[in-house]
């Protein structure tokens, strides 16, 4: 699978770390708009050309995986019919930068509009197989289904969007 490397997970830069006036909030627990746990923070993934942090890696919570309160959606169709099957080990998720906010003082990040139900059904990725532009597009529609459907651009164009602006 053809991966953009525009993307690194921070661990893999030597040379980079997160600015001083930044908190690294990797370990740190994030936890929905309505305020119920989805994971930790296992990484951040850079974009390094723009040089800045894009997305949020997480490790969902168990409980999230294994939510059984609900009909769970194991099985998503997607564009082309396909059906999207989540397979042992698909336990991460990526949240745009933008979308969050950081408590420096509990040490939680809380996202702003998304809630626990549309992470649990977000579809997830293997850090085995780390993911494509196509599986950054379904998270971003499966978060701002009333965005415009312009999430077409392949290259660098695709961040500069508020959802990934944190300052």
């Amino acid at each position: 699978m053809e991966k953009d490397k525009n993307l690194y997970r921070l661990d893999e830069l030597s040379n980079y770390k997160v600015a001083s006036n930044y908190s690294d909030v990797t370990g740190w627990t994030i936890v929905g708009a309505d305020n119920r746990t989805i994971g930790k923070i296992d990484n951040l993934w850079v974009n390094k050309d723009m040089q800045r942090v894009v997305y949020l890696d997480v490790k969902l919570d168990k409980s999230l995986i294994e939510d059984k309160h609900h009909e769970v959606r194991d099985v998503i169709a997607n564009d082309n019919g396909q059906e999207f099957v989540y397979k042992e080990g698909d336990s991460h998720i990526i949240i745009p930068i933008g979308s969050v906010s950081i408590n420096k003082d509990t040490k939680i990040v809380m996202a702003n509009n998304i809630g626990y139900d549309t992470f649990r059904n977000t579809s997830r990725y293997n850090r085995q197989h780390n993911f494509d532009r196509e599986y950054e597009r379904r998270v971003m529609k499966s978060y701002y289904p009333e965005n415009d459907p312009n999430y077409d651009s392949n290259d660098d164009a695709f961040y500069n969007r508020r959802e990934f602006d944190n300052h």
